[in-house]
């Protein structure tokens, strides 16, 4: 024997697995990390009384301006976020909600994926300062200088140390700041060589930027559109793709030229 059901009734019992699901995934952990703006750190000045940037076996110019890293606060590789948070966050233009293997892509424990970023964050020192050197036209190991930056891991502020050695020791090539007084933001990788690369983030670094006083935000070209999304208002996207590029463009936008625009 069938029993026929109504329709409304029908769709009542189909409904009721789905509302089961959204019970379920509303206090199961998801896999997602929740993101938002950071601290930013000014490479030419000093962090808790220590030099950033400190160079021996050459002389040394004063600078003005800032040239500010920028990071992203993001919650651990182990946190449970749930749907309500996932929800919240979506909707809110201070936070992000990222691919939990996106932002950890090692895997591994909380431990293992602070050693990987100390890491990443050596290799890039070593990078930065290789980079640097070369566009000044002086050979990796002439020059002695140290980087120090604490509680801070990963690459993506290579492109901001690149750039206070060579303002610390070149300045704009013409006796002036390479900041031209300015606080200039950013972020990026960078090779020993000076190509610059993308590191993620970067619609939450501008308004950590902007809120730390920046007017100027060095990204990588690649992640123009990205940066663009969500800039606060008062703060200039430069697009970045060497070592070089930077400079040129910061030389530029000091002499009152044209710069590059996203």
């Amino acid at each position: 024997m069938v029993t026929r059901l109504s329709r409304p009734r029908t769709l009542a019992l189909c409904a009721l697995p789905v509302l089961a699901l959204f019970g379920v995934a509303a206090f199961a952990p998801l896999p997602f990390t929740l993101a938002q703006p950071g601290t930013t750190a000014n490479v030419l000045g000093d962090v808790r009384g220590t030099p950033v940037i400190s160079i021996d076996g050459t002389p040394t110019r004063s600078t003005s301006g800032q040239l500010r890293m920028t990071t992203i606060i993001a919650t651990g590789p182990n946190a449970d976020v749930g749907l309500g948070d996932v929800i919240d966050s979506w909707f809110r233009t201070d936070r992000a909600v990222l691919p939990r293997d996106s932002v950890y892509p090692t895997g591994g424990s909380e431990k293992e994926i602070e050693k990987h970023n100390l890491q990443d964050m050596k290799t890039s020192q070593n990078s930065a300062v290789d980079a640097a050197l070369t566009y000044l036209g002086k050979p990796p190991g002439s020059v002695d200088v140290t980087l120090r930056l604490a509680n801070v891991g990963g690459p993506s502020a290579g492109l901001f140390f690149a750039l206070g050695i060579v303002d610390k020791l070149d300045g704009n090539g013409s006796g002036g700041d390479l900041t031209g007084g300015r606080t200039i933001a950013g972020t990026g990788t960078i090779e020993a060589n000076g190509e610059v690369g993308a590191v993620g983030g970067v619609s939450l670094k501008t308004q950590a930027a902007r809120r730390d006083g920046a007017t100027v935000f060095l990204v990588p070209k690649a992640e123009c559109k990205e940066a663009g999304a969500e800039l606060p208002k008062g703060l200039k996207l430069i697009p970045i793709t060497t070592l070089k590029s930077a400079v040129s463009s910061l030389q530029a936008l000091e002499q009152g030229h044209k710069v590059p625009s996203c």
